[in-house]
C-alpha cells in the first residue's frame, strides 16, 4: 500500500485551479444511463471514485472513451437491466446511483448493496421510498431488486430526509417517466443542481432547481448531452484551509462564487480571510488565525447541514483548521456519527480536541503540531490529517492514501506545485 511522506513547516503558495466536482460527476455519468446517444462530459476529475463508477458502467455495457484528460465519453445504446457487480459496487456509495436510471428505461434494476466512506449509518431508505412512489416494487434483502413491468408513473410525494443522492435517484427516474414529478423536501446542493442542469440538455424539463421543491417534467425518451462538471467547491474549501495554516497565499481560478458563501463564512469566523476577484478565491499570507466568539463572549460553533449550511464533507477540514486557531469552538457534526472518530490522530500530534460525543468536538487552539504516523479512515479525514500534517513540525507519513485519492485528484503533485514537500512511496510492510 502506498503512504504520504510530508515534511511540514512550508507555506503552500501560488495558484491552482480545482478539479471537477466528484458528487457532481459521479450521477452525471450514472445520468448516461437514461439514452442510447452519446453524451459527452467535460472536467471530469481524475480519480478513484470515478474511475470505480466508469468501471461498473463498463461492466453492464456501456461503451466508455476518454477524448483526454478530463472528457469522456458514453454511449449505453447496447446495454440492458442485468446485474450490477457486487465487488466493483463494493468500492463506491454512488454504486447505487445506477438504480434509479436502469428501473425508468428498463423496468427493472437488481443493485448489490453500496460500499462507500465508514462514517455512520447512510440509510437507503429514501432512494427506496421514491422508487416506490414512482410505482415501483421494492424487494429488499442483502441486495435490492425493483421493478415496474408497467413503466413508472408521475407522482407527487415527499422525502423524509433531503437526502442527496436519493434526490439525484429520483431527478434521473423522473426525468424519463412521462408526466409531471414532484420531489418535497429534495436536496439542492450544487452536484444537484449540475445533475440538473444535464438532464434539461438531455431533453427534461425541471423547475425549481436550486430550491427544496423540484418538478419534472418527464419524457418518453432522452437525448444526448454535452456537459461540463462544475469546479469543486469540497477541493477549494480544502485548499483554502492548507494556504491558511501554513501561512501561505493562494490564488484559486475558475470558483463558482455562490458555491462558498457559507464556507466563507465559517472559515472566516476561524479567523480565515478569504477575497473574492471575480472568478478567483484569494487567501491572503501569513493570517493570524482567531475564533470569533458569539456575542457576549460566548463560544462559537460551527454546524453542518443540507444545503445551503455548511457542507458536511468540509466539517473535518474546518475542525483541522480549528486546530490552529486562536481560542474554542465547538464543532457539531450532525450528518454522520463516525465522522469525527479521527480526531484521535489530531490528538497524537499535539491537538486539544475534545471529543463529547460522536457529534460533537471542543477545539482549543492554536495547538502546535508535531509529526506522526498515521492511517486515512475515510476521505474527508485524509485531507484533515493532511492540511494538519503540512503546518506540523517533522515528518509525518499517512497511510492507507487510497482513500484520499478517491476525492482529490494527484494531490501529491497539486501540492508539491505549490511548495509542499511531500512524496508517494511504497508503504513497508511491518515485521514481527
Amino acid at each position: 500500500m502506498e503512504k504520504f511522506v510530508i515534511e511540514g513547516g512550508y507555506p503552500l503558495s501560488g495558484r491552482m485551479v480545482p478539479a471537477g466536482n466528484k458528487n457532481a460527476a459521479l450521477p452525471v455519468l450514472a445520468a448516461s444511463l437514461l439514452t442510447e446517444e452519446e453524451v459527452v462530459v467535460r472536467n471530469v476529475p481524475r480519480i478513484r471514485d470515478v474511475e470505480a463508477m466508469l468501471d461498473l458502467l463498463a461492466g453492464i455495457g456501456v461503451r466508455v472513451e476518454w477524448r483526454g484528460d478530463s472528457v469522456v465519453a458514453l454511449n449505453a445504446a447496447n446495454i440492458g437491466p442485468g446485474e450490477v457487480d457486487p465487488e466493483l459496487s463494493s468500492r463506491i456509495r454512488a454504486s447505487f446511483l445506477l438504480a434509479g436510471p436502469l428501473l425508468a428505461r428498463f423496468g427493472e434494476a437488481h443493485m448489490p448493496p453500496p460500499g462507500g466512506d465508514v462514517i455512520g449509518r447512510r440509510r437507503l431508505d429514501p432512494h427506496l421510498d421514491a422508487f416506490r412512489a414512482l410505482g415501483a416494487s421494492v424487494e429488499a434483502n442483502r441486495s435490492y431488486t425493483l421493478a415496474a413491468p408497467a413503466g413508472l408513473r408521475a407522482c407527487d410525494f415527499f422525502m423524509d430526509e433531503p437526502s442527496v443522492m436519493a434526490t439525484e435517484n429520483a431527478l434521473m427516474a423522473a426525468a424519463l417517466t412521462p408526466g409531471s414529478t414532484v420531489i418535497h423536501n429534495a436536496a439542492s446542493e450544487p452536484h444537484v443542481q449540475d445533475l440538473a442542469r444535464m438532464l434539461l440538455q438531455m431533453g427534461a424539463r425541471i423547475e425549481g432547481i436550486g430550491s427544496n421543491v423540484l418538478i419534472v417534467h418527464g419524457q418518453d425518451s432522452l437525448g444526448g448531452a454535452d456537459h461540463a462538471i462544475r469546479p469543486d467547491y469540497i477541493e477549494i474549501g480544502s485548499f483554502i484551509a492548507l494556504a491558511a495554516v501554513t501561512g501561505g497565499e493562494l490564488r484559486i481560478g475558475d470558483v463558482v462564487p455562490e458555491d462558498l458563501r457559507m464556507t466563507r463564512l465559517v472559515f472566516e469566523r476561524l479567523g480565515c480571510r478569504v477575497e473574492l476577484e471575480g472568478d478567483e478565491v484569494v487567501v491572503p499570507p501569513e493570517q493570524r488565525l482567531r475564533v470569533k466568539d458569539d456575542a457576549g463572549d460566548a463560544i462559537s460553533k460551527i454546524e453542518d447541514g443540507p444545503w445551503p449550511a455548511f457542507p458536511a464533507d468540509l466539517t473535518s477540514i474546518a475542525l483541522a483548521l480549528a486546530t490552529q486557531a486562536d481560542g474554542m469552538v465547538l464543532i457539531f457534526e450532525k450528518m454522520f456519527e463516525n465522522r469525527l472518530f479521527f480526531v484521535d490522530k489530531l490528538v497524537s500530534m499535539g491537538a486539544r480536541v475534545l471529543l463529547c460525543d460522536p457529534h460533537r468536538a471542543v477545539v482549543s487552539g492554536p495547538s502546535r503540531l508535531h509529526a506522526e504516523r498515521m492511517e486515512s479512515p475515510d476521505i474527508r479525514a485524509g485531507m484533515a490529517m493532511l492540511i494538519a500534517a503540512l503546518c506540523a513540525e517533522g515528518t509525518s507519513e499517512i497511510g492507507n492514501i487510497g482513500q484520499i485519492d478517491r476525492g482529490y485528484e494527484r494531490i501529491d503533485e497539486r501540492l508539491r506545485g505549490l511548495g509542499a514537500r511531500i512524496e508517494r512511496t511504497g508503504a513497508e510492510l511491518e515485521t514481527a
